[in-house]
Formats: structure tokens, sequence, C-alpha cells
């Protein structure tokens, strides 16, 4: 049983469905303000309403992750509500590999997936740094995948593989520079999961999938910052 936090906010990107839908689920379960970001403001206001069904109450922010004047705006619209962020969970993702391999991969799909995969958690990390710098024991943690483990990348899978390695590599820049600053950055594995991207014939559920994000945000601390971990237990690089 998870500790109940008092006024803690989170933000979860792709909160729409699947996996940040359930880890929206299991912070609101918490006791966070969630926000809920989303691409679409439809889908958005339909997770919402869908939470609202349960019992439980988020806010929507629209938001699309690859494109920076959107994560502005987003940061923009947080700042009319609060000034500060406990967890900033960057979940949002795509996989764009399908019929491809490592030899008939294009630039321009390889592009894609590291701006999205990638790049989009690094620029999210600095427009909301100044809203984790005012909480206390804030946190970063990052959705990423057995592809982009070292012993995990996949030719496969090549633009997938190589941005959530990418991912990996920011994780651990991001949290050697804030470690000084008290904000704690991880990275996480959530499992095949039956969603969009994982398919019905995952073996995973997206609660379960869920379930280590929502530990690290309530009960990983500074010690675990900066590493990789599975199912609660820290997993190499």
């Amino acid at each position: 049983m998870v500790s109940q936090p008092i006024h803690k906010t989170a933000l979860v990107t792709g909160g729409n469905k699947g996996i940040g839908y359930a880890i929206c689920q299991g912070l609101l379960n918490a006791g966070f303000d969630v926000f809920l970001a989303a691409r679409d403001a439809e889908q958005g206001r339909l997770a919402v309403e869908s939470l609202s069904a349960e019992g439980k109450s988020a806010r929507l922010i629209v938001l699309d992750v690859a494109d920076d004047d959107s994560i502005e705006a987003a940061a923009s619209s947080i700042a009319q509500i609060t000034g500060s962020l406990d967890v900033l969970v960057n979940n949002a993702g795509i996989y764009p590999d399908e019929g491809v391999d490592i030899l008939t991969v294009s630039r321009t799909v390889l592009a894609q997936a590291m701006n999205t995969n990638a790049f989009s958690s690094l620029e999210m990390t600095q427009a909301f740094l100044p809203f984790l710098e005012k909480a206390d024991s804030p946190k970063v943690i990052n959705i990423s995948s057995g592809n982009g483990q070292l012993e995990g990348i996949s030719e496969n899978v090549p633009s997938y593989s190589l941005s959530k390695l990418a991912l990996n590599g920011a994780t651990i820049l991001l949290a050697n520079s804030l470690r000084p600053k008290g904000i704690a950055v991880y990275a996480m594995c959530p499992g095949w999961v039956k969603t969009d991207m994982g398919g019905p014939s995952a073996p995973r559920s997206p609660e379960e999938g869920a379930d280590t994000a929502v530990w690290l945000a309530t009960a990983a601390g500074m010690a675990e910052s900066g590493n990789f971990f599975r199912d609660r237990t820290q997993q190499p690089y």
C-alpha cells in the first residue's frame, strides 16, 4: 500500500490511453493531482470523462510532445494552475517500425522516432524544470523499453530501439545534471503490454505495465536516480 501524498501534482504525457491512462489511474489512487496530457483534445476529454466515471478527477492538458510550441503552451496553461510539479512522467511515444528493419528503415522514420521517443522527453524536462525545482523531492520518470537496453536492441525494430537507447542515455545525463538540484530521474520498462502499440497478444495489462512508474513516483528516492527499472527492480542499461 503506497503512502498518500498531500497536494502533490503529476503530469503524464500520452495519458489518454494504455499505459499512460493506467499511470494516471495509479497516481490518482495514490492521492496525486494529475494533469492528463493528450495530443488529441477529444481523446483526452474522453479519458478524463472515463476517469470521472471511476470517481477520479484529472485535468486535461492538450500537448503534442513532438512540438516545442505545444510544450510551451502546455507549460503556460499549467502555470496558471500551479507553480510546482512533483512528478513528470514522459510516457508518450511511437512505434513506427512496421515492415522495416535496420537495413531498410528510412532517415525520416528514424528521425520521427528519435524526436518523439527521446528528444521530446529531454525538451519536456527542460520546459518543466522551473516547476520541478519548486517541488519537494521532484521526480522525472521516462517510460523506456527493454528494446532500449543494450542486450535488448533489435534490428527488427530499428527506430524504436535506437530512440529508446537514446532515451536511456538522456536519463543518465539528466540524472547527473539534476542531482545537485535534488531532482531524481529514472528510466523504466513497462514490459510487453496490451495496448495499441503492444497488441492484443501481449501478456501484461496496462495496470501491470504502469505499476513500476507509480512505485517510482511514490516510493523511490534519490538513491535510485539515474537507473533503469522493470518490475520495481533495477536492471542493467
